[in-house]
């Protein structure tokens, strides 16, 4: 079993839009990941972002927004969860905070973003 505190939890800032509160590196397990991500605005700026090794859970802790496929467009809203499959390319548009739980835990080298 591990814990790790709010005050060891790190702020990462991913770009203008995305800010992650990142407990991961306090857990140190490679098979699960948690943060808590605070998007304003659109998250990549531009094109799409993929996870291609990690499959992630959402729930959306505060706000509204939309998380868009190439062929879709998701709305949420506080208390929805979204789960997304690796391999799957979107982008993350809105105002809102959302716990993210990854598996196996998520490391930058596998993802990927596509500028189209």
């Amino acid at each position: 079993m591990k814990k790790v505190q709010s005050s060891e939890a790190k702020i990462v800032k991913n770009s203008d839009t995305s800010k992650l509160l990142e407990y991961s590196i306090g857990l140190n397990d490679k098979d699960i990941d948690f943060c808590i991500n605070t998007i304003n605005g659109r998250y990549p700026k531009k094109g799409y972002c993929s996870n291609e090794m990690c499959k992630e859970i959402c729930y959306i802790l505060e706000g509204i927004g939309t998380i868009n496929k190439k062929d879709e467009k998701i709305s949420f809203k506080q208390g929805d969860v979204i789960l997304i499959d690796k391999g799957e390319f979107y982008y993350w548009e809105g105002d809102c905070k959302i716990i993210m739980i990854c598996t196996p835990a998520w490391y930058k080298e596998q993802c990927k973003l596509l500028e189209k």
